[in-house]
């Protein structure tokens, strides 16, 4: 049965974007994911999380400018790194008939990972867009690796991951297919 995606945007806020890396790069892809969406009546759902730092209304916590949505996009508030988890994210994408999330954001190896992890789950398929999700600037010291080997690994790992039932891909922004379901949603 033919199914449409929707184009997940994960914690794209003020605090965070601020130290991203390759911040200005991610912004631009995701943007562009986003106006070919709306193009395309491609739902568009920003997720965006509240937290020590991150508190409700802040200018911190709100969505970077050139990401912010539209009176008529869904935004889902979160407080864990699952933005599945306590939300009404599942509920909105099913009432949607979603059966694909399209997975942009911040920060890759925690709320992009989770988020897309449990996504499969659910039963969604998946696109984890290459260049539009990062994560944040950090010296090549400590446990973490630096952010272009964070960002690359675990590109590898969603193109190894095997969900038997469930098409996984991460594609760079460039080949993402956004496209709304006629079959499901005709105009």
């Amino acid at each position: 049965m033919p199914h449409a995606c929707a184009l997940l945007v994960i914690d794209m806020q003020n605090t965070l974007v601020a130290k991203a890396h390759r911040a200005a790069e991610t912004v631009a892809v995701i943007a562009g994911l986003r106006e070919t969406a709306r193009a395309a009546r491609v739902p568009i759902v920003t997720i965006q999380h509240r937290g020590d730092g991150l508190e409700a209304e802040s200018e911190g916590w709100r969505i970077v400018p050139e990401l912010a949505p539209g009176a008529d996009e869904v935004v889902v508030h979160k407080t864990a790194a699952d933005g599945f988890l306590g939300t009404e994210l599942d509920a909105t994408l099913k009432a949607l008939g979603v059966g694909e999330v399209v997975v942009t954001g911040f920060a890759t190896e925690i709320c992009v990972d989770t988020t897309a992890r449990q996504a499969l789950s659910r039963g969604y398929d998946l696109v984890l867009v290459a260049d539009g999700h990062t994560t944040s600037e950090r010296p090549d010291a400590g446990g973490f690796a630096p952010p272009e080997r964070s960002i690359a690994h675990h590109n590898e790992i969603f193109r190894h991951l095997d969900f038997p039932g469930r098409s996984v891909r991460v594609l760079p922004a460039v080949e993402v297919g956004l496209a709304w379901s006629e079959a499901v949603h005709p105009r």
